[in-house]
Order: structure tokens, then C-alpha cells, then sequence
């Protein structure tokens, strides 16, 4: 089975002289389809970094990354672009970016016109999955906090993505809400194939992954 995500001794530095910061050094990974994983260590150890690099939103500056096989540190914008709009799915802290004028439907639906792909699941059924159907006509606004990170997990999950990349999911969230959250991620992860890797302070729902890796200084181990 080919690998979903590959990082192979990958490193990046920001600044230069004595304030030059190694955000990561010497990172490798491996992330198989189905594989829930998550990442956790200080602020400042590396770990939005390492997100940015495997959702090719930023180039290492040495080290191979490879997205199903695929070697994409030297793609063009245009097809590092296409990579992210194909292959990756994106879910952010409290899935504030929502726009606010949407309907939770019309969110899924814009999403798909964008990324050019609808993927195996309707509108209706992710709405569905993530347990939002009953709310597919409000807005962000008429939502909850939960409930605006779901609608944001299936908006990421419109285009059937290989990768699905999270940052901090369960910020704001009450116990209860971050539990189901993670949960819910865990699942789609396992039933549907996808390699999931979830950045998070919150070592509460860490039971849901299947491993757990520490960053520390750039490092992941």
C-alpha cells in the first residue's frame, strides 16, 4: 500500500544569523489512507509548519515530500495549488472562516465549485454524516461553536481528499464537543481511507488516534 503522506528528512529555517529558527529539522513521516494521527508539543516547536509543508502551502527547503506516491517539492504554484484544491482537506481552528453569509448546505456546494470535484458523498449525505443535517439552513452565525466545526469537516471532506490536515480542532470547544469532534474525524478517517494528521494542544482526545507523535524544537519523534 503506497503511502498517503511521506516526509522524508524534510527541514525548513525562518530568519537567518542568530535569530535563524529551524521551525523543522529533519522531519520524516509516513501516513498510510485510513491512518489517524496526531501531533502534539509546545507553541513554537514546529508543528503549523509541519502542516503547511505537508498541505503544500509551503516548500522545504531540503527533504522530499510526497503526496500518494507523488514527489511535489518541485511543482510550479499552479500545480501545488491544484495538489491542495485535489488531494487535501483543511480543517481549522473553530472553522471561524466560514463565510458568514452561506447556508451550512450552500458552504458544502461552494466548496465543491471551487476544488471542481464532488465526491462520492452528496451535500445531503456529508451533511448527514457529521450529524448536521437537521441544520443545513443556517448560517455560521445561528451555529455553535461544534457545530461550525462540523460544517467545516465537511466542507473539507467535498472533494474526497487523500489528505486531511487539521489544526487544532476542539479550540473553544467544551469537553463534551472537543470528544465528539475528534471522534468524529477518527471515523471518517477509518471508513473512508483517509490519512488524517491533527496538530493539537488538547492531550484530552488523543485516545481517538491511532498514533501520537511529539514535536519538540523542529523535531518529530
Amino acid at each position: 500500500m503506497t503511502a498517503a503522506l511521506t516526509l522524508d528528512n524534510v527541514s525548513l529555517s525562518y530568519g537567518d544569523g542568530d535569530s535563524q529558527v529551524h521551525a523543522l529539522n529533519g522531519v520524516s513521516l509516513q501516513v498510510d489512507p485510513g491512518e489517524f494521527i496526531g501531533v502534539v508539543g509546545p507553541s513554537g516547536s514546529g508543528k503549523s509548519t509541519l502542516l503547511a509543508v505537508a498541505g503544500a502551502l509551503t516548500r522545504p527547503e531540503s527533504g522530499s515530500v510526497r503526496l500518494a506516491g507523488e514527489e511535489i517539492t518541485t511543482f510550479s504554484d499552479a500545480e501545488l495549488a491544484r495538489v491542495r484544491r485535489e488531494h487535501i482537506g483543511f480543517v481549522f481552528q473553530s472553522s471561524g472562516n466560514l463565510p458568514s453569509a452561506l447556508k451550512a448546505r450552500d458552504q458544502l456546494e461552494f466548496a465543491a465549485r471551487i476544488t471542481g470535484r464532488q465526491g462520492r458523498r452528496t451535500t445531503t449525505e456529508l451533511l448527514d454524516a457529521v450529524g448536521m443535517s437537521h441544520r443545513a439552513g443556517h448560517r455560521p452565525a445561528s451555529l455553535s461553536g461544534g457545530e461550525r466545526q462540523r460544517i467545516g469537516i465537511a466542507r473539507a471532506l467535498v472533494g474526497d481528499p487523500q489528505l486531511l490536515l487539521v489544526d487544532e480542532p476542539t479550540a473553544a470547544l467544551d469537553r463534551q464537543r472537543a470528544q465528539e469532534i475528534v471522534s468524529l474525524l477518527a471515523r471518517e478517517c477509518h471508513d473512508y481511507g483517509v490519512a488524517g494528521v491533527m496538530v493539537t494542544h488538547d492531550l484530552g482526545v488523543l485516545e481517538h488516534c491511532d498514533r501520537v507523535l511529539d514535536m519538540v524544537d523542529g523535531r518529530l519523534g
